[in-house]
């Protein structure tokens, strides 16, 4: 990216380019005070002078001399340099406003870059793919609603990892009751600002969110309805809250087998919307007169339907985090969302030696 020829100083505030030092002289050389303004006419009137002397000294020379011709000479030279003079300023302003505007296109320019780049690094430091066509359409224009929650979804990540560190401390310097609380409340919060993200993301392109290209390779293999499966999570967080009470251990079981219940009627709705949409676009309805139009435009219409197994998915996986804080003391809900962070951590980090891992040559037929 290239920049104007006029040499400007730069500054950098805030991770943004503000190269606008030398604008603030201009504006206040084009502000409209009388020493500018005179700085500003003084140098037109210097060219009319010699545009007048050269362009105007033959006229001069075969009119009468007379004090009436004179002063009418004399009003018609004052006349022109004022006018001189304003378009002049106007030209000025002119090319202040433009110059101005390009800056500012450049900045802009400069700040995408930045946000591009930045996305670029934490996708490689998740085990993502940049640039990976994730979010670009079958036309080739960019979805704007995945990379936006593509962007927020790697700062979730950090603030979740810092979570991680911040709670294991907590925890090992015996934390106070309230401490630990406010801590597994930012822990939830954390988690339904996700399914916030998710919701919107999920009215850019549904199909990206359920085909898990958000999330590593290793979190795709358990990849469930765009995320993760909520029974799943208790087998694995169980061992890590113990020792648990008979009425906890009770009401443990009881959210587990509940979860598992839900999640087996939403992978059967899923399937079940899979079979009548397959059914919509069989060839024998083509035959027995059904347009081309009609077809796709009821197959888009159930489309919309998956818009909601999600929202339900995420709406199930909040509520067992929400009921499992509540089953468990505040430690045990502090130790089970520090298993649950490491958990996720150690998927996209096996995710990242799986990625980096060294390749056997193949292997030659050759006789």
């Amino acid at each position: 990216m290239s920049y104007p020829s006029t040499q400007f100083a730069t500054s950098r505030q805030m991770g943004i380019y503000e190269p606008f030092k030398q604008v603030g002289v201009w504006r206040e050389t084009f502000s409209g005070g009388n020493s500018s303004n005179v700085g500003v006419s003084t140098i037109v009137e210097v060219d009319s002078r010699l545009e007048n002397k050269i362009g105007f000294a033959s006229h001069e020379s075969m009119v009468p001399a007379g004090n009436d011709h004179e002063s009418n000479r004399t009003a018609d030279k004052a006349q022109r340099r004022l006018e001189q003079n304003r378009e002049a300023a106007r030209k000025s302003r002119m090319r202040k406003k433009a110059y101005v505007q390009q800056l500012e296109t450049s900045r802009l320019k400069l700040a995408q870059l930045e946000q591009e780049l930045d996305r670029t690094r934490k996708q490689v430091v998740y085990g993502g793919s940049a640039f990976g066509g994730s979010h670009i359409g079958y036309n080739g224009i960019v979805n704007s609603g995945i990379t936006t929650f593509e962007m927020e979804y790697g700062n979730w990540v950090e603030e979740q990892h810092r979570q991680i560190i911040e709670l294991r401390k907590a925890l090992q310097d015996h934390a106070t009751e309230i401490e630990l609380r406010i801590r597994v409340e930012s822990g939830l919060n954390h988690y339904a600002a996700l399914f916030r993200m998710k919701a919107d993301a999920a009215k850019a392109d549904i199909f990206y969110l359920l085909s898990g290209i958000w999330r590593t390779s290793v979190e795709r293999y358990f990849h469930w309805i765009g995320g993760f499966r909520p029974s799943e999570l208790l087998n694995i967080l169980e061992p890590q809250i113990e020792p648990l009470t008979e009425p906890q251990r009770l009401d443990f079981y009881n959210l587990r087998q509940s979860s598992q219940q839900a999640e087996d009627a939403l992978s059967q709705g899923m399937d079940k919307l899979q079979q009548t949409l397959a059914k919509t676009l069989e060839p024998d309805q083509i035959l027995s007169g059904e347009s081309y139009g009609s077809q796709m435009a009821v197959a888009l219409e159930k489309f919309e339907a998956l818009e909601i197994f999600l929202s339900q998915a995420d709406h199930l996986r909040q509520q067992t985090l929400q009921q499992m804080s509540r089953i468990l003391s505040t430690h045990q809900a502090a130790r089970g969302f520090l298993a649950l962070g490491e958990y996720f951590h150690r998927l996209r980090a096996l995710s990242s030696l799986w990625t980096a891992r060294p390749r056997e040559p193949a292997l030659s037929f050759a006789s």
